[in-house]
């Protein structure tokens, strides 16, 4: 398939370099070996990006997104926002999810392979998302099932979904860690005013979420649902607790320190009180485990490296811990009816 050649040239930068390559040659008519000197590499490493992309073009979804570059640019093409992907990937990262798109259609529908029809299986997907997806390589290349191609997320998108998971996280804490606004003024309380600008951090996609999503050597969850509910309720704590606070990586330090004023019952100084009564209840380690795979976010890996264990130890460790962070709440009777 060919293009009109144009004479200038205009991408959204998010273009993928072998995607650039194939519309540098194919719509702007510039040569193999142009190319291949302006990005210092061989001619045969050009004309293999090329290929590349052309073969993809059987795939009806990645034929029109060349399409819409080719014709439009920067224009339109580019306004796919990072939260946009981040809601589609995330989306697209559940178990037995996919992006079905029929023939056109003005949308895509994600839904759960060989799940039933409902509203509350299937939710929409512009096209412009799904377009931008296919062309960075965060879908696999869609398999035919009538006039309905179906697309999921590849490894690559995967990774994706981590990064801008982690950069969501970095702006959060920055915002966290600004000046607290006087919300009195307003006739806010602290409580209610703290509560608004309570970040939850990613808590769909934390650490506890993702153990829980795997099976044990039974084939049972690995996380129960009481210990998933008691990270949360932990989570939120910490987030009322230390707004607009530094975030430290010393969970005892974090902890400690001048106390000011008493409030009234759900202040933020009891919130940080019944934090500390849980740390205290689970013990040195498994506080700082909980601390940093809950309350951070960090990963089981990273977790691991920074206390020197074992590789794949953590899990049974935060396993442990949260079970212990259970019977607190129950004792306590935090933990609710639902899971008591």
């Amino acid at each position: 398939m060919s293009f009109e050649h144009k004479s200038s040239v205009s991408m959204p930068t998010w273009v993928p370099e072998h995607v650039r390559q194939y519309l540098l040659h194919t719509v702007y008519g510039q040569s193999i070996r142009s190319l291949a000197r302006r990005a210092d590499c061989h001619a045969s490493t050009i004309m293999r990006q090329v290929r590349k992309v052309e073969q993809r073009r059987e795939d009806p979804l990645m034929d029109e997104a060349l399409r819409v570059l080719a014709a439009d640019g920067a224009d339109g093409a580019a306004a796919v926002s990072n939260l946009e992907q981040l809601q589609a990937l995330r989306r697209l990262a559940e178990p037995s999810a996919l992006l079905a798109v029929a023939q056109d259609m003005g949308r895509g529908v994600i839904v759960r392979d060989g799940a039933g029809t409902g509203p509350d299986l299937a939710e929409p997907l512009d096209l412009r998302v799904a377009r931008a997806l296919v062309v960075r390589g965060f879908l696999d290349p869609g398999t035919a099932g009538g006039r309905i191609m179906r697309y999921r997320i590849s490894g690559a998108g995967r990774a994706a979904l981590r990064d801008l998971i982690a950069r969501s996280e970095n702006r959060a804490r920055e915002m966290a860690e600004a000046p607290t606004p006087f919300t009195h003024a307003k006739g806010v309380d602290e409580e209610s005013g703290a509560q608004m600008r309570s970040t939850r951090l990613a808590a769909a996609d934390s650490p506890v979420r993702a153990l829980a999503r795997r099976k044990d050597k039974f084939g049972d969850p690995f996380l129960t649902p009481a210990m998933v509910h008691a990270a949360e309720r932990l989570r939120e704590d910490f987030e009322v607790a230390h707004i607009g606070q530094r975030v430290s990586q010393d969970w005892q330090a974090m902890m400690t320190g001048p106390r000011r004023g008493g409030g009234g019952q759900g202040s933020r100084m009891d919130i940080k009180a019944r934090l500390e009564r849980a740390f205290e209840a689970l013990g040195p380690g498994l506080a700082e485990v909980v601390y940093r795979t809950c309350c951070l976010l960090d990963g089981l890996e990273q977790t691991e490296k920074t206390m020197g264990w074992s590789a794949r130890s953590g899990k049974i460790v935060l396993r442990i811990a949260l079970d212990r962070l259970v019977e607190h709440y129950r004792q306590t009777g935090q933990l609710g009816s639902r899971y008591n």
